[in-house]
């Protein structure tokens, strides 16, 4: 028997809801794509889309919106109906033509934007150059390539037939890595989606993501002693989980709070320490505020520089163990659902979670110098990407 035939028949023995004959096209089709694929990601990685000074019709600078554009000509070229919001985030969606009137859709959200070239490239940065079976440039991971991956994913689905009871949109922020406001301007003109992913994390389903606290103490010159002494009493010199402090929380999801991000620095003629609590769910952020202030003494004040509240989703709702179920069969894994001490768009959009791109033992590839994409990656995410749609077009009577 045909080994893809074997794998299929594992699948189906795992999810009971299995078409056998579709899931042979769409991985046939994604085979066939990635030469067109690989080509539009070159042309986007092309653009140096860091965010810059605004200017007319580009809110967050010339290159953003150019790579914004970019990505609703490859949408339409691919048969899409695109929308642009302002020039700060736009969509391609995916509406079957007996949705009428419709209030619900699927989203995945994803950013054409990068951070800063920086030193020490090999390759060239803007180049998308291939070699080794990579794809080499500033922002081939980390976003353009992922969301390009999840455009085509959608398009072999509409080429094949297959029907969604909602649309599905595939969004491109611009803002993701300089702070988030094309999201937070989406949903001042759009409802959040009932489900969907951000392909900008890692594997497998990523359900929770840590909160981030900031926060400062300061003291005036006279006082820089009891500075230093509560720094170095109660975090310096105690265990990077907060103990000293009694903010210590821990729970099933997250595990222990973590302390880090420890900067020393002056302003306004005050001079401060800053660190960040990355925070399991079970607690708040006033909370923790109200803990350490109780440990200040006269001369020191405590104040809140940015805060990200956590996210949890259900692990165990059908979205997620569908997704999950997916990657495994696609990976020969048996994942379980993980959570995450990053940030994505799920701390800004309802109903969604963070879902790949990154595969384990590939951390700490996308900010650095020749940023790569494996081509076989690639394929495999797009696999991966293309089955989980197809599994969520099967689920219905959505909440």
């Amino acid at each position: 028997m045909d080994k893809n035939m074997d794998d299929n028949k594992k699948y189906d023995k795992n999810r009971n809801i299995f078409d056998e004959e579709i899931i042979l096209k769409i991985k046939e089709e994604v085979k066939k794509i990635q030469p067109e694929l690989i080509e539009k990601i070159r042309e986007l990685v092309s653009i140096y889309s860091i965010q810059m000074e605004p200017e007319e019709n580009a809110p967050f600078g010339k290159g953003p919106a150019e790579a914004l554009d970019k990505a609703l000509e490859i949408s339409e070229k691919l048969g899409f109906n695109t929308v642009n919001i302002d020039n700060k985030i736009g969509y391609a969606e995916y509406v079957p033509e007996e949705i009428r009137d419709y209030k619900e859709y699927i989203g995945i959200f994803g950013h054409v934007d990068v951070v800063p070239l920086g030193e020490g490239w090999k390759y060239p940065p803007l180049g998308g150059k291939i070699e080794n079976n990579r794809i080499y440039g500033r922002g081939v991971l980390d976003n353009k390539g992922p969301i390009l991956s999840n455009l085509f994913a959608l398009h072999i689905l509409k080429k094949l037939g297959i029907k969604f009871d909602v649309p599905v949109r595939i969004v491109f922020g611009t803002n993701e890595e300089t702070g988030f406001a094309c999201v937070k301007h989406y949903l001042t003109k759009e409802k959040a989606p009932i489900f969907g992913w951000t392909p900008d994390c890692k594997w497998p389903v990523v359900y929770g993501e840590r909160g981030r606290l900031k926060v400062r103490i300061y003291s005036e010159m006279k006082d820089l002693e009891k500075l230093y002494k509560f720094v170095n009493g109660y975090i310096l010199s105690a265990p990077s989980n907060g103990v000293k402090l009694k903010i210590n929380f821990k729970d099933d999801d997250f595990g222990e709070m973590i302390l880090r991000g420890y900067r020393f620095g002056i302003t306004e003629s005050r001079h401060f320490f800053e660190f960040v609590m990355s925070y399991p769910a079970i607690c708040e952020k006033e909370q923790l505020m109200d803990l350490i202030r109780s440990n200040l003494t006269e001369g020191t004040e405590l104040e809140e520089i940015a805060n990200w509240n956590p996210v949890l989703y259900d692990k165990s709702s059908e979205y997620v163990q569908t997704l999950q179920k997916v990657y495994n069969y696609v990976t020969g894994f048996n994942a379980e659902p993980v959570t995450t001490t990053g940030g994505t768009y799920a701390k800004i959009i309802p109903n969604i979670i963070a879902y790949g791109p990154s595969f384990p033992g590939q951390k700490d590839i996308a900010h650095l110098p020749d940023e790569w994409l494996d081509l076989s990656d690639l394929e495999k995410i797009t696999e991966i990407y293309a089955l989980s749609l197809y599994e969520i077009s099967k689920l219905k009577n959505r909440k």
